[in-house]
């Protein structure tokens, strides 16, 4: 009996640890995931707001659509300074389950400036 018990908890150890190796390994093969997204405040509060649902998604990969949040698209904004340089947001893009939660702590850094754009590396959050 203390046999069976014995390989019983060895194959519920090997399924753990195996399971987490795997989930480390989707998130590093995510060949489709972006590897720096580009915000900026309206659509960032929207991602926060909508990060419960997001985290809910099945599968390895996150799809983030953000085209129905963006408060600006319709309101004309002041012209951007001539070296400026800002990167259009992205709306619409793929992460890894890490990634998701990663970005979602990078956006709630005190002291994070947001507009006009801001392009956050998501090298780091595998």
């Amino acid at each position: 009996m203390n046999r069976i018990l014995n390989i019983a908890t060895h194959a519920a150890a090997a399924a753990a640890f195996m399971f987490a190796v795997s989930t480390a390994v989707a998130d590093e093969a995510c060949g489709l995931c972006e590897k720096e997204i580009t915000t900026n405040g309206d659509l960032a509060q929207c991602f926060l707001d909508e990060y419960d649902a997001l985290a809910g998604q099945t599968g390895t990969e996150v799809v983030v659509d953000l085209n129905n949040c963006e408060a600006s698209r319709g309101v004309v904004e002041a012209l951007p300074t001539p070296n400026a340089g800002t990167a259009p947001p992205d709306l619409e893009f793929m992460i890894s389950r890490s990634q998701l939660a990663c970005l979602k702590s990078k956006l709630e850094e005190p002291g994070l400036v947001l507009d006009p754009s801001v392009t956050i590396s998501l090298d780091s959050c595998s």
